[in-house]
């Protein structure tokens, strides 16, 4: 059954859906980069893209975040049960923190570490952290199981929205989804 639902504004739709495509292939270039056993030359493209997506997703969260504090979300359905209501709202709470605390996490490492980020590198802007190899190794062991944090939360969000858009039809999805081609 569909009930018409009020929706996120073009703004807020946007954003969120250009930090899903970009957040989504971080996570295993992420875990990926790690390993042992990759060419070096690889190794070193997969650090550089997620340095320097990392810097455009710190833009793109505080923008998000400014955006949510100035416009207030769509009310939630009436339909949803509270329960519902408070388990997406804590969920999409952590999300903000996190997608707020990785790049940050992974700055902090970066630079404390000593390497480069190499398009902040190129527009000249200094590091803001001390060379520091236990802040460094601090904000990469909350780099690390942050990651494992934020794989468990958008599995949650994505599960849920693919429940209310596939399996319940019932408006939610749509909210957020784009409106050229809307599903539910």
């Amino acid at each position: 059954m569909t009930i018409p639902a009020p929706t996120y504004r073009a703004p807020a739709r946007w954003i969120h859906w250009l930090m899903a495509l970009l957040v989504l292939p971080m996570i295993p270039v992420g875990f990926i980069m790690i390993q042992d056993g990759l060419g070096r030359p690889l190794q070193n493209a997969l650090f550089i893209f997620h340095k320097n997506v990392g810097v455009l997703l710190m833009l793109l969260i505080v923008i998000r975040i400014i955006y949510r504090w100035r416009n207030a979300p769509p009310p939630e359905p009436a339909h949803l049960p509270g329960w519902q209501v408070k388990i997406a709202r804590l969920t999409h709470g952590l999300l903000y923190a996190l997608l707020f605390l990785m790049p940050v996490a992974g700055y902090v490492r970066v630079r404390a570490g000593g390497f480069p980020i190499e398009s902040l590198d190129a527009l000249g802007v200094p590091a803001l952290v001390p060379r520091s190899d236990a802040l460094a190794d601090f904000a990469k062991a909350v780099h690390f199981y942050g990651a494992w944090v934020i794989v468990a939360l958008i599995a949650l969000h994505i599960g849920a929205a693919l429940q209310h858009g596939l399996i319940k039809r019932d408006g939610v999805f749509s909210r957020m989804w784009p409106r050229a081609g809307r599903v539910d």
